[in-house]
């Protein structure tokens, strides 16, 4: 393809609707684009917001003739004082070619720095101004241009800026443009403060003016399970009740708070994790097939399957807390905050009755990763006798090292007929050499642009998942499920591995999957 083709290309994916996105309120986009990251300062919008924001501009879906970024915080810095501090996190190769460091510069150039107050009108209309400035220079047609701001800051300015930006900075009419606001979790601390939020956000925009970020929905992985299970043949008569045992969806890390225990300590890993990234994967598990690919369509879904769920019972329930958590000296001496969690979710409808969910998470513990593990049933009448190497298992591999395999059992290769475990394996870095995976922050801000929301929480999901977790969080801060103490660099609390037997599991003994190494080509 010649290289104008291949750009009008990527302008066509950037302003023309794709199947996924024709709900955009506003039709196709034209006119400038403004980019205002509230936060500007802040270490989310240096170390992901800035960078994803590059990775576009170098993928040419963000172009020099249309787009204006502004970092906006109260610090005061001139804006050569902010490029500065993000050139550093644009690119980190010591050894950067000369055309490399080019793309930074010229990426560079395209911010402007504005500081202000998240409560001053004054301030939110010298943004506007400016704002306003590269709308004229861009020649862009009153009502036409496009305005993104992104909230990386604290939830509880939110309302504040919010509604300075509602007052003095909005699009100045519906001629094709648009004004839109992405809001990072946490949303809210339960159920109450989460509606408080979002009924101030909901009083100021409509709903298809926000976009409440999870970057957990941005993932390859996650954002392929709709493709796996509604596009494949094979796994339409499996997925349910009838065939499968259990599923667990899983993330650890293996370090701790590290200087964030204080304000670890106000959320603990059930709000952190569990009620947000790992419920999202739930949903894309255990949904219904959508009627169509429309964001609403697959919205609704995610809605249903969340009202199926029943209340969590405490007996389904374990929380750990890792020894050394408490000596930050910003965590209280007291403190029950869970730094691990196991919980079982169990869904009250046709396709899933009887099947657990295992939904786990935990800091400080013996590796970093984070799966879905859907757990097959025995084999009836089994012939072979092999049910003690373990069950078939279908595993999709988050992060690190992205991957899907299947877990069978096959002949050991010889004379004598015995079985072993072994496993189909779709490895990313084997199958997919040469192929760069997006960062989950660089698609999902993409899809702000384009107006497609399938991948971002609506509100009433929002207060769906809420009403699952707020009966069992507040139990918790009142002190009636207490954390148990476990060591750092552990599998957890021994508690939730006997909650994992008593679910169902069965753990596959004598079998570890290796992520494939790259073989030099022949």
């Amino acid at each position: 393809m010649a290289t104008t083709d291949w750009h009008c290309e990527k302008r066509l994916s950037l302003t023309n609707e794709s199947p996924q996105s024709v709900d955009n309120e506003n039709g196709p986009e034209t006119g400038s684009l403004s980019i205002v990251v509230l936060g500007a300062s802040g270490d989310l919008a240096k170390k992901k917001t800035f960078p994803a924001l590059f990775n576009l501009y170098k993928q040419e879906f963000l172009l020099e003739t249309e787009v204006c970024i502004f970092g906006y915080a109260r610090t005061k810095i001139s804006d050569e004082e902010l490029r500065n501090r993000l050139r550093g996190y644009l690119i980190k190769d010591k050894d950067a070619s000369s055309e490399q460091l080019e793309a930074v510069s010229k990426f560079l150039q395209l911010i402007k720095y504005v500081s202000g107050s998240y409560d001053s009108a004054d301030d939110f209309r010298l943004l506007d101004k400016e704002i306003s400035k590269h709308e004229s220079e861009t020649n862009t047609a009153e009502g036409s241009s496009r305005r993104l701001f992104y909230l990386a800051l604290p939830p509880s300015v939110y309302p504040s800026v919010s509604k300075m930006i509602k007052t003095n900075c909005m699009n100045k009419s519906d001629l094709g443009g648009w004004t839109r606001v992405v809001v990072e979790k946490p949303f809210g601390k339960d159920l109450e403060s989460a509606e408080q939020l979002s009924t101030q956000i909901g009083g100021l925009f409509e709903e298809p003016q926000i976009y409440r970020i999870d970057h957990y929905l941005g993932k390859e992985l996650v954002q392929n399970m709709l493709v796996l299970r509604f596009a494949n043949r094979l796994f339409l008569p499996l997925w349910n009740r009838d065939n499968i045992a259990n599923v667990q969806i899983v993330f650890r890390e293996d370090f701790g708070t590290e200087g964030r225990g204080g304000y670890f300590d106000q959320y603990g890993i059930i709000r952190d994790i569990i009620q947000n990234h790992l419920l999202q994967i739930f949903c894309l598990v255990a949904m219904e097939k959508p009627v169509s690919l429309r964001p609403e369509h697959i919205r609704d879904e995610k809605v249903k399957v969340l009202q199926s769920v029943l209340p969590i019972k405490d007996n389904e329930v374990v929380l750990g807390q890792y020894e050394g958590y408490r000596d930050d000296p910003t965590v209280p001496d007291n403190s029950n905050t869970p730094t691990f969690a196991s919980v079982i979710l169990r869904v009250h409808n046709e396709r899933w009755e009887g099947v657990p969910f295992i939904l786990k998470a935990g800091k400080a513990l013996g590796s970093r990763k984070a799966d879905i593990r859907i757990q097959f049933k025995d084999v009836p009448g089994d012939i072979f006798k092999c049910q003690k190497q373990g069950r078939n298992e279908f595993v999709i591999r988050l992060q690190p090292s992205e991957a899907m395999y299947m877990k069978l059992t096959v002949k050991q290769p010889g004379l004598e007929m015995s079985t072993a475990q072994s496993e189909l394996d779709l490895s990313y870095i084997q199958r997919y050499q040469g192929v760069a995976i997006p960062e989950a922050y660089e698609r999902l801000i993409l899809d702000t642009i384009r107006g497609d929301q399938q991948h971002f929480v609506r509100r009433d999901e929002l207060k769906a998942s809420w009403e699952i977790f707020t009966p069992l969080l507040h139990r918790i801060d009142k002190g009636e499920l207490k954390s148990i103490p476990y060591k750092s660099g552990s599998r957890g609390p021994a508690e939730a591995d006997e909650l994992l037997e008593k679910a169902g599991y069965v753990q596959t003994h004598g079998y570890i999957w290796i992520p494939p190494t790259l073989s030099p080509t022949l």
